[in-house]
């Protein structure tokens, strides 16, 4: 059985590419977008939220350090970035394996 036009597509290209995406830096920063989309909305409410409900804003504002709303985001968005980039890496790996030993199977 061979492999179809696709499979030696993403053969070649995995080859090439599976270690430098595998690196922590190039994770984070191909997950920074896909992070930022999920931290926003916090960011966006927490600002709103003087708009719709002003005594929860005045209580929120004296109990509540905006820092500490910053680092969690940061944190939420790094989070979101390196776990999304890990699991496609995973994802990715696991297809290339299986075509590799559909290979050494076909061949045996």
């Amino acid at each position: 059985m061979s492999y179809s036009e696709d499979e030696k597509k993403f053969i070649a290209y995995w080859e090439e590419n599976r270690l430098k995406e595998k690196k922590f830096i190039s994770q984070l920063m191909y997950g920074l977008p896909i992070g930022i989309i999920f931290s926003v909305p916090i960011l966006v409410n927490f600002l709103l939220g003087k708009f719709w409900y002003k005594r929860a804003d005045a209580v929120g504002i004296s109990q509540f350090s905006p820092t500490v709303l910053i680092v969690a985001v940061i944190l939420i968005t790094v989070f979101i970035a390196l776990l999304n980039r890990k699991l496609r890496w995973e994802k990715l790996e696991q297809q290339y394996i299986a075509l590799k030993k559909r290979t050494s199977s076909d061949k045996s």
